[in-house]
């Protein structure tokens, strides 16, 4: 099974992928950025404002989840922002049709929680997240109108652990009990985030 966590960027799908990953035995986090930062790196032509827009991303990014799935033998944990609806076709429902098991989740946040969430990533300095900023709105509207269907998880009120465990809930799958102290979750988590620190 693939478990996509979808959202708009800030929201938190990277910080409950891996807190997932943590409590769920074999389920590696696939990152589909990452296919797109390789191809920024490979050739001067794939160095588009936004990788999601290049065909290949998209198409190596359907057949990657697909292999994965058919040779990873736990859960797969995809956390990746889609919010244009032909791109969400050309792998989601692609998958979907070609029976690949895809739970497909919106975690969902106001503009303001989201805003909240990216100044507390940023230490304060919001400028950083530009990009995160000015896609906010365009990521809502397709939430809100349906463009992008999925089961919706309002996060605005809800801790990380809330989230991993209702996203499990709804998968019907066992979490492994998360034996932390709270100190530890906290520097777990502030791992996860300066690992995904891009420059």
């Amino acid at each position: 099974m693939i478990i996509w966590l979808n959202g708009a960027f800030g929201a938190g799908k990277t910080t409950a992928a891996y807190e997932l990953h943590r409590r769920l035995a074999g389920s590696p986090v696939y990152d589909p950025e990452e296919v797109g930062y390789f191809l920024r790196r490979s050739a001067p032509c794939f160095r588009t404002p936004d990788f999601q827009d290049l065909p290949l991303w998209r198409a190596l990014n359907y057949e990657l989840l697909r292999e994965i799935d058919a040779e990873n033998p736990g859960d797969v944990i995809v956390p990746m922002t889609l919010v244009n609806a032909q791109y969400y076709h050309e792998i989601v429902v692609r998958l979907q049709s070609e029976g690949v098991c895809v739970r497909h989740f919106i975690l969902y946040a106001s503009r303001e929680t989201i805003l909240k969430r990216l100044r507390r990533r940023s230490l304060g300095l919001l400028r950083r997240e530009g990009f995160a900023v000015a896609a906010i709105n365009r990521c809502l509207h397709a939430f809100d109108t349906g463009a992008i269907p999925g089961m919706r998880i309002d996060t605005n009120r809800m801790s990380v652990s809330q989230v991993v465990e209702t996203v499990a809930e709804r998968c019907e799958i066992a979490l492994q009990p998360d034996g932390r102290s709270a100190a530890r979750r906290s520097l777990d988590r502030l791992g996860v985030w300066l690992r995904h620190i891009r420059g």
